[in-house]
This record gives structure tokens, C-alpha cells and sequence, in this order.
């Protein structure tokens, strides 16, 4: 150990005084605080208290300019060396304390990556998207085609082909979404039946298409209504086709969705496309709460303007027509209370019917 020169502590005024017991306790006091800091934040309190402005060290240093000049280099050689171990300590300590924290953090985020991952929840495919399927299948089954369209659809193909007068009240702004500037002519189609005009312009006869898909109305959100849904609509273009023909169609889809016990009638009604036309209800035999009869959608033979707007001889040719929402179709068969439930996402709504509707 270096021998300390003898310091006259008399030539020092104002308490605290520069002796070695005054410095050496200051520095034990620093010391022992630093040894038990057990955090970087504690470390700095610690560093705070024992080597910034106003601690002990920083109070005996000041003490240095009432030292006689001859004494100076003694007086500060004793503080300086103090304060130089202060500062070797706590750079020390708070090596130690930094990688003692990086240790622990790193441990905290620690993956394992030989671990067995835990299953992921997997979606749903969604049961409005599943029953369109089928009923796609249902109709492939019988020899038809499906046919798409534009959700952005032009007014005539949605409207004026399909025989709306031009006062119709669905071709109104509170009934229909029409896209700006409304000179445009364009909308969000109300009905999957622009495909059946698109069709009856593109292909070849007889025609025999099923025109399934999302379509829009200016709908409340409610427990029975959606302003975005999908329907699926039918249309047959051939030689000597009857509302026989159509009958027998009906029926068969009800029995494949609903059960042999299923069965379909007509209520006379007005559509500006079909002509006759009439209500569709479905016999629904295991309806919950008991066997019933049910408006299902509308149906009819194509009207004779509709054929000509297409350039088609209504002399030569007849058809039907058909149309029915999937998610109303979907509440019949799952007993789905509200509508809503389908447009909200919650995938454990989708999850209760699996694979298959």
C-alpha cells in the first residue's frame, strides 16, 4: 500500500474537514452503496448520493480552496484518489449490473425453437360460401352452367334489359347504390339477374345457367336484412319450356336441400322480367317449431320484352327464371336467428358448421 503523506488537517477550515478518516468513510459509505445497488436503476441513485454535485466526496473537493497553497497538492491528491476508486467502482458495478440484466432479458425471450409449437387456430370457411357450393353442385348436377358477372354493374344490363320502366321504384337513389356521377349509369348490381342478360347476349342457345353471387341494397342492418348479400338466380332458354318445367326444378332443389319431404308452390305476383310470375314458397319439413310453408324468392317465365332485348324470337324460344337469397335460404335450413351473425367475421359462427352446411 502507498504510504499517504502527512496532512495537517488544522490548515482546513469549515467542517467537513479533509482528513483520511473523513475521506476513507466516505468512500466505505460510497463503496457499500454501490455493492448493494442490485439494478442499473438502483446503481444510479447510488452514483447520485456518493459522487455527484453535493455528496460527501463532492463536499470535501470543495473544501480544497481554504487549503493553504503549500498543502494543496497533498489535500488533493487524497480526495482525487478517493474519488478515482469511487469511479473504478461503479464503472465495475455497473458492467456487472448491464450484463446481468441483458442475461435476464435475453432468458425472458428465450424461444425453443425444439419445443412443440402449440396448434394455431385455423379459420372457418364461412357457411354462406358453403351452401353456394352446394347449390352450384346441385344445378352442375342437373347439366347447368354457372355464370358470373360484375358486382359494378351498367344500369341497362341491370335494369333496362330485364324490362323496368323508367319510374321503377327500385331504380331510385333510396333503393339502389348508384356510383358517382350518377350520368354514368353505373351501380352496384340488386340482383345476380344482369348475368342472365349477359348470358342470353354471349352464348349460344338453349341456356341453361345458374348465376350465384353477392349483390347489393340499400338495406337496414338488421336481424333479417343485410345491405350486402348473395343470391343465386336461375334462368333456362330453350324450346317449348314451360312453368311445368320450372315446377319440376323447384322441387327438386327443395328436395335436395330441405328433404324429401320438401315441396314448392306459386303465389301469383308481378315481376317486370318474368311473365307469368309468382311467389315461390318452400314446404319446410323440418322447420323448428314444426313443419310450415315459407317465402323462399320469386320465379316466373321470362317475360317476351326480356327475350327480344336480348335478340332472342320469343316466338321460337320460352324460359324460366328463378331467384332466392343464400343467406335467407341458409337461416331456413341452420335455424340462423339473425342475419347479422353472417356478415360479422366472429369465426366461431362459422366454426358450428364444419366442412359442409
Amino acid at each position: 500500500m502507498v504510504a499517504r503523506p502527512p496532512v495537517d488537517s488544522s490548515l482546513v477550515s469549515d467542517a467537513p474537514e479533509i482528513t483520511p478518516e473523513n475521506v476513507d468513510a466516505a468512500v466505505a459509505d460510497a463503496l457499500s452503496a454501490i455493492a448493494a445497488a442490485g439494478s442499473t436503476i438502483e446503481l444510479k441513485a447510488a452514483r447520485a448520493a456518493h459522487a455527484a454535485e453535493g455528496s460527501p466526496l463532492a463536499r470535501l473537493n470543495a473544501q480544497l480552496r481554504h487549503v493553504p497553497n503549500d498543502q494543496k497538492a497533498a489535500f488533493g491528491k487524497l480526495v482525487g484518489q478517493a474519488r478515482g476508486r469511487l469511479t473504478q467502482a461503479l464503472a465495475a458495478r455497473e458492467e456487472e449490473l448491464v450484463a446481468a440484466e441483458s442475461a435476464a432479458q435475453l432468458e425472458a425471450e428465450r424461444v425453443d425453437i425444439t419445443a412443440i409449437a402449440p396448434r394455431g387456430r385455423v379459420g372457418a370457411r364461412h357457411p354462406v360460401s358453403l351452401l353456394q357450393e352446394e347449390i352450384a353442385d346441385l344445378f352442375v348436377g342437373m347439366g347447368w352452367e354457372i355464370a358470373e358477372g360484375p358486382e359494378l354493374e351498367h344500369e341497362w344490363y341491370n335494369f333496362d334489359g330485364l324490362n323496368f320502366d323508367i319510374d321503377h321504384p327500385a331504380r331510385q337513389l333510396q333503393d339502389t347504390f348508384f356510383v358517382d356521377p350518377v350520368e354514368r349509369h353505373l351501380l352496384l348490381r340488386t340482383q345476380t339477374s344482369p348475368v342472365q342478360m349477359r348470358s342470353m347476349l354471349e352464348r349460344d342457345l338453349p341456356i341453361y345457367v345458374l348465376s350465384p353471387g353477392r349483390v347489393y341494397r340499400t338495406d337496414e342492418f338488421d336481424a333479417t336484412h343485410l345491405p350486402a348479400f348473395h343470391q343465386f338466380e336461375g334462368l333456362v332458354v330453350d324450346k317449348g319450356i314451360t312453368m311445368a318445367n320450372l315446377k319440376g326444378t323447384l322441387d327438386h332443389a327443395a328436395k335436395v336441400l330441405f328433404g324429401a319431404e320438401a315441396k314448392t308452390r306459386f303465389r301469383t305476383n308481378y315481376f317486370p322480367f318474368t311473365e307469368p310470375s309468382a311467389e315461390l314458397d318452400l314446404w319446410h319439413p323440418t322447420f323448428k317449431g314444426g313443419a310450415r310453408w315459407i317465402e323462399w324468392g320469386g320465379c316466373g317465365m321470362v317475360n317476351p320484352n326480356v327475350l327480344r332485348a336480348a335478340g332472342i324470337d320469343p316466338e321460337v324460344y320460352s324460359g324460366f327464371a328463378f331467384g332466392m337469397g343464400i343467406e335467407r335460404t341458409l337461416m331456413f335450413r341452420s335455424d340462423v336467428q339473425d342475419m347479422r351473425d353472417m356478415a360479422e367475421g366472429d369465426v366461431r359462427f362459422s366454426e358450428q358448421f364444419g366442412m359442409v352446411v
